[in-house]
């Protein structure tokens, strides 16, 4: 990845199915296959108070041409590789977390609190490459990857309120996608937001814009999920990066992206978010 999240974090930073390019399920019930994910859960004399724990990577086998080019995707970009050690850096860890590359036979991406992992499908990354090959990008795997750094944080979101305990007072999916934003808008010491982290949260928004577009008509399902509607998802990422810097992101309201009501009161939104992030992690920074 292109910017570290130990300055990020240091600057202020049950199994859980989540959304990356369309609405997404949990994950299987049979185990990954390795000794990290295979783990059990910390019990109470493992609190792990020390934080000697470690994110440990593990791309696991592939074997349908989705996975294997998601894999080759992830594997040839360091991409877990990348992630594993911001987190290493960063935060205090309970207890060993396994990252994972997947095949899952879905796009998906999840946290597995009884595995103690956080897997990243390669069928996700695949898809996420093919639509941004079809939206036109000069460069779909960048887009793609942007996208994966901003699911896996998505992801770090869900592990932080599980390791740590911490409490939130909305839907969990909405908090995770919160901490998403929170990592990757933060700003360098010099007070500037990196360009390429906006973009992976503008990327991140555009896969569920164009998962909204795809979808035929909604249903009672779509709105008892656990996840926000796609579109709202959407919205909310680019609330939060215009609340985080209006200034330099002007363009989401010019161009029509982020109505003008909403961009309104994002600023107050992204101060709320930054706040409450900031508070239930300070305690957890290495």
């Amino acid at each position: 990845m292109r910017t570290q999240v130990v300055p990020v974090l240091a600057a202020g930073l049950l199994v859980v199915g989540c959304g990356g390019a369309q609405q997404q399920s949990e994950p299987p019930q049979s185990s990954s296959g390795t000794a990290a994910a295979q783990s059990p859960a910390p019990g109470p004399e493992d609190d792990g108070a020390d934080g000697a724990g470690t994110m440990i990577v593990t791309y696991e086998d592939a074997e349908t041409p989705e996975a294997i080019a998601g894999r080759a995707l992830l594997q040839d970009n360091q991409v877990l590789e990348d992630l594993a050690d911001d987190i290493n850096q960063s935060l205090a860890l309970p207890n060993d977390v396994a990252l994972l590359g997947s095949q899952c036979d879905e796009a998906n991406a999840f946290w597995d609190f009884g595995a103690q992992s956080i897997t990243l499908c390669y069928e996700d990354a695949a898809l996420a490459e093919q639509i941004f090959t079809e939206a036109g990008d000069p460069d779909p795997v960048a887009s793609a990857l942007n996208s994966e750094y901003a699911t896996f944080y998505h992801e770090v979101g869900h592990m932080a309120i599980s390791v740590y305990d911490l409490p939130v007072t909305g839907r969990e999916e909405d908090v995770a996608d919160q901490l998403a934003a929170y990592v990757l808008l933060q700003p360098d010491g010099d007070g500037q937001i990196d360009p390429e982290s906006v973009q992976a949260v503008k990327d991140f928004a555009r896969t569920f814009g164009t998962s909204g577009e795809q979808r035929s008509e909604l249903g009672s399902e779509d709105f008892a999920d656990v996840h926000s509607l796609d579109e709202t998802r959407m919205f909310n990422l680019q609330c939060w990066i215009y609340g985080a810097d209006p200034e330099t992101n002007g363009d989401l309201v010019a161009g029509g992206e982020l109505p003008e009501d909403r961009a309104s009161g994002c600023e107050d939104e992204w101060l709320q978010l930054d706040k409450a992030w900031s508070t239930l992690l300070e305690p957890h920074f290495k």
